[in-house]
């Protein structure tokens, strides 16, 4: 089993989370893009929604996206894609995680996960919450082992054009009902910024 297996009912009950909804969860102020992303998604956006296929729209905007992050923080976080990443596999908690993003600007080895991303399996958001809130889980047991003061992991599941966002803080998940479109671009980063100096 791995973090792609669990469904969000199955993270709740095997890790004794209480699960909460709300709107807006992230506050956050619209940060402008660079003159480069801006150029990367007027050329890979209608591409990667064409194709359609995960990993066009992997390559063509999420990882712009995070990269762009990665910029704006001066390349003081990492940004992990397809690793491996090992918790506790006695509870399940192992597996490939999509994204992560982590505190620490090491690239080499996860330090400080505070971030989870998943692709929406065949790109319905509602598929990927439980593989998220699944790796969410396993982030915060990882920065717990580690003595790592992160009061809250956030996770994000994307097929690229929506965006929608969870917060694990201690046994409580929380939910963002909103979807969040890509587009406007200075909204999204904004939130995805708030997410790694929130908290």
């Amino acid at each position: 089993m791995a973090y792609s297996d669990f469904t969000l009912e199955m993270v709740l009950e095997q890790f004794n989370l209480s699960i909460r909804e709300t709107r807006s969860l992230i506050q956050s102020q619209p940060v402008q893009p660079t003159e480069l992303l801006v150029a990367i998604l007027e050329r890979e956006m209608p591409w990667a929604i064409a194709v359609g296929s995960e990993i066009a729209r992997y390559s063509g905007i999420i990882a712009q996206v995070l990269l762009e992050i990665r910029e704006m923080k001066h390349q003081q976080i990492s940004i992990f894609a397809g690793k491996e990443f090992n918790v506790d596999p006695e509870r399940k908690l192992n597996g490939y995680c999509d994204f992560l993003i982590s505190l620490s600007p090491i690239q080499s080895v996860i330090q400080a996960p505070v971030v989870v991303i998943a692709e929406a399996k065949r790109g319905i958001l509602e598929n990927g919450l439980g593989q998220c809130a699944a790796a969410m889980v396993a982030a915060q047991l990882f920065n717990q082992t580690h003595n790592l003061t992160i009061p809250s992991v956030y996770g994000c599941v994307t097929n690229g054009s929506s965006w929608k966002f969870l917060k694990l803080s201690g046994t409580e998940l929380v939910v963002d009902i909103t979807e969040y479109d890509i587009v406007p671009i200075e909204r999204l980063l904004g939130i995805l910024l708030a997410t790694i100096t929130t908290d």
